[in-house]
């Protein structure tokens, strides 16, 4: 079925169930289906997807991001890149008299000072200053949410792991993905306080996760940004 509402038109597959009232799904490519009980009229159907039109339409943007991929980064004025979560413009100044290259963010711009326009020396300047960022973060999160735990990390590390966020080994070694600095706040939090859980549970058993529950009731929102935007963590 295909409806339009407020300029935009979706297409949707109707299954009727033993139910008590309609709900919808979506796969990871944006096909929508209602579930409804037997009977309902179509009428109704159209009703409630009106009701969560604005949601849908959310959902499907998120897809079909995803689904392009994150588009190759350009290293002039303009392109943006993630910082706590927003994006923010960069600008590029050329200075063969500083020590380093190096960022600085004001508050609306990531500004980049480099000795040489060069692509890869941008791109490292910007990765030096996520690592940074990302490090002091994490410790004053880690110093925040210490009092929750009778046990203290032994060491923590910033680290390029293409596969994990967040690490904690037998030893109470800490380790944590330099991206996190591009994800929100309370995202980095998130997982600090899993990481530091793993102090004191290894397994991601029930006794883990009602300490994480405990400590960041709204985890799950943050599990959910990581899972949706993650694709957008790129330099």
């Amino acid at each position: 079925m295909i409806h339009t509402y407020s300029g935009e038109t979706i297409r949707f597959e109707i299954t009727y169930k033993k139910r008590t009232s309609i709900g919808l799904s979506m796969d990871q490519y944006g096909n929508i289906e209602v579930l409804a009980p037997k009977g309902t009229s179509d009428e109704r159907v159209l009703q409630v997807i009106e009701e969560k039109w604005d949601l849908i339409q959310e959902k499907l943007s998120e897809i079909k991001d995803k689904l392009h991929g994150p588009k190759e980064k350009v290293y002039e004025y303009g392109e943006t890149f993630l910082y706590l979560g927003n994006a923010y413009p960069i600008q590029i100044s050329q200075d063969e008299n500083i020590q380093q290259d190096h960022v600085m963010f004001d508050g609306e711009k990531l500004r980049i000072y480099v000795k040489q326009l060069d692509d890869e020396k941008i791109k490292q300047a910007l990765k030096r200053f996520y690592y940074q960022q990302c490090k002091t973060i994490v410790e004053k999160s880690i110093q925040s949410y210490q009092g929750n735990f009778k046990v203290k990390p032994r060491s923590i590390r910033i680290s390029d792991s293409k596969t994990t966020w967040g690490t904690c080994n037998a030893k109470q070694q800490l380790t944590f993905n330099w991206k996190l600095a591009m994800a929100p706040l309370k995202v980095i939090e998130y997982v600090v306080v899993h990481e530091m859980c793993h102090m004191v549970h290894l397994n991601h058993d029930r006794s883990f996760w009602r300490l994480v529950g405990k400590i960041m009731p709204r985890y799950k929102e943050q599990e959910k940004w990581l899972a949706v935007s993650s694709w957008k963590m790129t330099v």
